[in-house]
C-alpha cells in the first residue's frame, strides 16, 4: 500500500509543555508530547493514565435504567424465574454472555444461555429463539450485544410474557423496543458519562451494579475482567476512560490467571508463557472464538468460555481451533474473488465506495472480506451474500468516516441494519441491491473528505537514533494497553543507511531485516519490515531514506529494541 505520511510538528510553547509534562512524571520528553496528543495535559491526568485504579469505574447506577434492570433481576431470582442469557454471535457477545453467565451462576442455578445461529436465525433476537425460550418457560431475557432494534420481537416476547432487559451498545433509534429495561450509553438520553463501551462492557456494568445491589464484594468481579480485555480488543473500541482500566485490569488477569477457557485458547494460540497484547488478542485471541460463529454456532465458543475442566476446555478449543483453519481458508478464497471483481469493474476505480455482493459468499466471512478490502483499497466497503432471497452482509469504513450514517439514509431500501460509525450489519431484498449501491455511492462521494480516502500513517514524534533508549522503550510499555485512541505509537527517522548487513528474509523472501544507522549518531539499530522486501534492492544501494517504525522489544533476545518498520521511503522523495 502506498502510504501518505502525516506529521505536525509541534510549536516551540507545545515543546515546553510536553517537556514540563515529561519531567514532572519522571519520564522521557517523547513521552509528554504523546500525552499531549492524547489529550492529557496535567501531572494527575498523567498518573491516572498511567496507573488505571479500579475504584475509578464509573458507578454503574448513573446508566439509564440500571436500577430497573437490577430490580427486575432480583425480583427474578426470588420468584425463581427462569433466566436466559442472550447474545450475539461475534466475540463480544460471546464474552459478553460467558461473564453475566458465569457471574450469575454463582448464585443462581435456574439460567441458561443462547447464541442464535448466524446462518439459520440471523443477526440480533430471533422469534425462533423466543419460541424455544418460552418452550422452556423463560420469564426473563437479558440480551448482551444486540436488541437496541428489536423493537418487533421484543413486542412478541412480551406476548409470550418473557421480559427483555437490554444490555447493547449499538447506536439505537429515535423508537426504543418495549424492554422492562435498556442499558445503553448511546442512548440519546444517557447520563453515563462514557459512551464507548463494548457490549460486553455493558454487560459487565450490569453485573457490578448487580453485586453492589446486594452486597457482594467487587473482588468477585474481578476474574471476570479478562473477558472484557478480549472484547475491548476484538470490538475495536477506544482504548481511553472506562475502557482502558477495563482493559489494563483485564489483560493482567489474562496473563496472571486467565479463565479455564481463555487459558486453552491461549494454549491453542502459542501464547503461553509469553506477555499477552491487545494485539495478541485482535490477531490470535480473537478471531478463534469468532470462528464458530463464523463456520459453525457461536453455542460451542460459549460452551468453552464457561468450561470449568481444563483437558476438556483444552479439546475443545481444538475443535474450534479447526473451525479457523476452514475460516481462514473460505476468508482467502473470497477476498480473492473480491478483489478480482473490483479490478474487472472500471466504474469502482473512481468510486469512492465498495458493495459488492455474490450469492455463493459465506455469511459468517463476509465481514472479514470487507476489512480486507477496506485495507487493500482505503474505501468505505460493503460485502454482502445472500439466504432465502435476502441479501445479507458487512460494512466497514476507513479511519474517521461514520459508514453508519451513510448507511442510515438508504434505510428504506433496508430490512434491517445496526452496528456503530466503523462497523455495520445490514440486509435487504436482492431487487434493490443496484439501488442501494448507487444511493450508498452517492451520500459517501458527498459526504467522505479526500483525506479519509488516503492510506495515512499518523507520526507522532521525529526522533533520532541517539534518542532511542531503554528508558523510552521502558516508558512506552506503560502508554499499553492500545488501541483505538490510543494506537502504539508511530515514530520517524530521516536519512538512515543501511550498515552493510541488512539482508530478505522469510520462507518466500518477503520480509527485510535491518540493520541500520542515521546521519546524527553513530547508533546501529535493528530493524524488521515485514512483506516489504520491494525495498531492498534501494536499501542496499547505500543511499539514505527515512523510516516510519514503533518501537519494540526483541521477542528472541530479551531486553533488545528492535524497530517494526511500517513504512520506507528514500530521503529525497
Amino acid at each position: 500500500m502506498n502510504f501518505k505520511w502525516n506529521y505536525e510538528q509541534p510549536t516551540i510553547e507545545r515543546q515546553q509543555l510536553a517537556k514540563e509534562l515529561a519531567e514532572k512524571i519522571g519520564m522521557s520528553p517523547v513521552i509528554g508530547e504523546l500525552l499531549l496528543r492524547r489529550g492529557i495535559k496535567t501531572e494527575s491526568a498523567a498518573k491516572r493514565f498511567f496507573r488505571p485504579m479500579l475504584n475509578e469505574l464509573i458507578d454503574p447506577f448513573l446508566m439509564n435504567d440500571m436500577d430497573v434492570a437490577v430490580d427486575r433481576l432480583n425480583d427474578a431470582m426470588g420468584r425463581k424465574e427462569r433466566i436466559m442469557v442472550y447474545g450475539d454471535y461475534d466475540v463480544d457477545g460471546c464474552t459478553a454472555v460467558a461473564l453475566v453467565y458465569k457471574f450469575l451462576q454463582q448464585f443462581y442455578s435456574n439460567m441458561e444461555y443462547y447464541i442464535p445461529d448466524r446462518y439459520e436465525e440471523g443477526y440480533g433476537i430471533s422469534k425462533k429463539g423466543l419460541d424455544y425460550a418460552a418452550t422452556q418457560n423463560v420469564k426473563l431475557i437479558i440480551v448482551l450485544d444486540c436488541g437496541i432494534k428489536a423493537i418487533d420481537e421484543i413486542a412478541y416476547a412480551k406476548s409470550l410474557g418473557i421480559d427483555f432487559i437490554i444490555c447493547d451498545h449499538h447506536v439505537p433509534d429515535d423508537v426504543l423496543p418495549c424492554a422492562t429495561a435498556i442499558l445503553n450509553p448511546k442512548r440519546v438520553d444517557s447520563t453515563y458519562p462514557f459512551k464507548h463501551l463494548c457490549g460486553c462492557g455493558v454487560g459487565f456494568k450490569f453485573m457490578q451494579a448487580f453485586a453492589k445491589n446486594n452486597g457482594i464484594p467487587f473482588s468477585q468481579l474481578i476474574p471476570l475482567l479478562d473477558f472484557c480485555a478480549v472484547s475491548i480488543a476484538a470490538d475495536i473500541v477506544p482504548v481511553m476512560g472506562e475502557n482502558r482500566i477495563l482493559a489494563y485490569h483485564g489483560l493482567k488477569q489474562l496473563n496472571q490467571n486467565p479463565s479455564v477457557g481463555l487459558k486453552s485458547i491461549i494454549e491453542i494460540c502459542g501464547l503461553t508463557g509469553r506477555e499477552i497484547t491487545m494485539s495478541d488478542i485482535v490477531f490470535k485471541i480473537g478471531p478463534r472464538i469468532n470462528a464458530s460463529g463464523r463456520v459453525q454456532n457461536g453455542t460451542e465458543t460459549v460452551d468453552l468460555l464457561v468450561e470449568k475442566d481444563f483437558q476438556k476446555a483444552l479439546a475443545e478449543a481444538t475443535h474450534i481451533n479447526e473451525y479457523n483453519e476452514q475460516r481462514k481458508d473460505i476468508d482467502k478464497q473470497m477476498t480473492e474473488e473480491a478483489n478480482q471483481i473490483v479490478e474487472r469493474l472500471e466504474s469502482q476505480e473512481h468510486q469512492p465506495a465498495i458493495v459488492l455482493y455474490d450469492e455463493g459468499w459465506k455469511k459468517g466471512v463476509v465481514g472479514i472480506v470487507a476489512s480486507r478490502l477496506t485495507e487493500i483499497y482505503y474505501r468505505p466497503t460493503i460485502v454482502l451474500s445472500c439466504q432465502d432471497g435476502i441479501a445479507s452482509g458487512s460494512a466497514r469504513s476507513v479511519a474517521g468516516y461514520d459508514i453508519y450514517d451513510a448507511i442510515k439514509s438508504c434505510r428504506d431500501l433496508l430490512e434491517n441494519f445496526g452496528g456503530h460509525t466503523y462497523a455495520v450489519g445490514l440486509s435487504l431484498k436482492v431487487e434493490n441491491i443496484p439501488a442501494f449501491r448507487q444511493r450508498f455511492q452517492q451520500y459517501v462521494s458527498t459526504h467522505i473528505q479526500p483525506e479519509q480516502t488516503e492510506a495515512l500513517l499518523d507520526i507522532e514524534s521525529e526522533l533520532d537514533f541517539k534518542d532511542i533508549t531503554k528508558k523510552l522503550q521502558n516508558d512506552l510499555k506503560k502508554l499499553a494497553p492500545h488501541g483505538p485512541d490510543n494506537p502504539k505509537p508511530l515514530f520517524c527517522t530521516r536519512n538512515v543507511y543501511d550498515y552493510g548487513t541488512s539482508k530478505v528474509v522469510g520462507k518466500q523472501q518477503e520480509h527485510i531485516k535491518l540493520e541500520l544507522v542515521d546521519s546524527r549518531s553513530s547508533n546501529v539499530m535493528n530493524g524488521i519490515a515485514f512483506g516489504q522486501s520491494a525495498a531492498a534492492r534501494y536499501i542496499k544501494s547505500k543511499c539514505s531514506f527515512d523510516i516510519i517504525y514503533t518501537i519494540e522489544e526483541n521477542i528472541y533476545k530479551r531486553g533488545e529494541v528492535q524497530l517494526q518498520i511500517e513504512d520506507i521511503k528514500p530521503s529525497d522523495a
